[in-house]
């Protein structure tokens, strides 16, 4: 089942994030690591600074089952390869989470226009969740080619349910984002694209979890990827899951802040 489609499928409700009781689920072995910078990151989204140079990078792959439920004919076309790269670098300060991406991308796309919207369904994104493991509430975070950004507020993965857990409105939330192509164009071949987002650590602290490594924060790296030169929407993610639904915090790799 695609995302969009289980989501919609729950029951609307008024949400109210106050406190939330512990997942108690054991973290898997994968690991993101953050590297602790004194200067901020310069919002551009070229990852040109010496500070991202340095920062470990995470390559995306497709989850395992990704076609394992379409027609084999699909299947054969297809294949089991993912076939544009992508990979995510993290850095942090005492304000801000810092993801940076680069993504290989024949046909950079986003249609949508407006912030805080589901932009998985118009076009290219890199999405981010976080969850502390001791806690059922998470947040799922998302920046476009097009500058453009979402930021959803989960109480937990049985309450998902719109519009209310779009109502958050983070403030200082920023995402910067350059193209090696032409937005919006499917007739012209692109190169790539890059994004650098600045997620403030206020806003993931503010229903009581730390931010450091205490609190156990596990994080997913996703991408969804349109072109006019793939069979198929490429969905890929750091860790590997085990199937096509970013939802499955059982499998989202630990995040250590180094300092």
């Amino acid at each position: 089942m695609n995302k969009k489609s289980w989501m919609m499928t729950l029951a609307a409700c008024t949400v109210s994030l106050v406190s939330f009781s512990a997942a108690g689920y054991d973290l898997g072995s994968s690991e993101v690591v953050a590297k602790y910078i004194t200067e901020p990151v310069k919002l551009d989204g070229k990852l040109d600074e010496g500070a991202w140079t340095n920062a470990p990078a995470y390559s995306l792959s497709l989850p395992l089952k990704s076609y394992s439920t379409l027609p084999e004919s699909m299947q054969k076309n297809l294949g089991d390869k993912l076939q544009e790269k992508g990979k995510v670098k993290l850095l942090w300060d005492d304000n801000y989470l810092y993801v940076g991406a680069e993504f290989e991308d024949s046909d950079v796309m986003q249609e949508g226009n407006e912030d805080q919207a589901h932009l998985y369904g118009t076009g290219d994104l890199i999405e981010v969740f976080l969850k502390p493991a001791k806690a059922n509430y998470y947040w799922e975070i998302y920046g476009t080619p097009n500058n453009k950004k979402t930021w959803y507020a989960f109480p937990s993965r049985g309450r998902i349910v719109f519009p209310a857990c779009g109502n958050y409105k983070p403030e200082n939330f920023k995402v910067a984002a350059t193209t090696d192509g032409t937005l919006n164009n499917w007739k012209d071949k692109d190169k790539s694209w890059t994004i650098e987002m600045a997620i403030p650590i206020k806003e993931l602290t503010v229903y009581g979890a730390k931010f450091d490594n205490s609190a156990e924060w596990t994080i997913l790296l996703a991408r969804y990827n349109y072109s006019v030169y793939l069979q198929k929407p490429e969905l890929s993610a750091y860790p590997q899951l085990s199937n096509v639904n970013w939802h499955i915090y059982e499998e989202y790799a630990r995040l250590r802040l180094e300092k």
